[in-house]
């Protein structure tokens, strides 16, 4: 499975290694473990142009995922694309009071969902759906990585 890591940021501390780690794990745990992903970290600023462009919106936001399957394509295993604004992962994380790691976390795994087809905005029965989901699946990542750090000692953080 290969994780294709962009990062439109002029400072981002050494997370990138984790995070291909991470959306790895995530893929496993929702059974894509042979599926391409595209992960692209980026500013407010970016962040709103695509939401504007691709959902009408005129405003940041926090994750956007575009689903490779659904288009017309030759390569199949790519799953989409999912774009990950870092300022707003920074502010949501300090109101919710927990670490940047486990915000990037939450939104990669509530990316990875929507390009399986989970759909929040459907309906509640839906959201509902989507949100155990995504906690079964953070539960799992969470004893990956622990595994993962008991192998190669702290360096293997998230």
């Amino acid at each position: 499975m290969a994780v294709i890591l962009r990062v439109r940021l002029r400072r981002l501390s050494g997370r990138q290694p984790s995070l291909v780690r991470a959306a790895q794990a995530i893929l496993r745990a929702v059974g894509e473990s042979r599926a391409e992903l595209s992960l692209e970290l980026v500013g407010d600023g970016r962040m709103r142009r695509l939401n504007q462009v691709y959902r009408g919106n005129n405003r940041t936001t926090d994750v956007l995922a575009f689903a490779m399957r659904e288009a017309p394509s030759p390569c199949r295993r790519l799953l989409g694309d999912v774009v990950i604004s870092v300022p707003t992962a920074v502010r949501q994380a300090k109101a919710a009071g927990r670490s940047l790691n486990e915000e990037l976390a939450s939104l990669l795994v509530h990316g990875v969902l929507h390009l399986c087809g989970y759909d929040h905005e459907k309906s509640k029965r839906e959201a509902s759906r989507m949100k155990r989901r995504e906690r079964a699946v953070l539960r799992s990542l969470n004893v990956a990585l622990c595994r993962l750090v008991m192998r190669r000692g702290s360096r293997g953080r998230l």
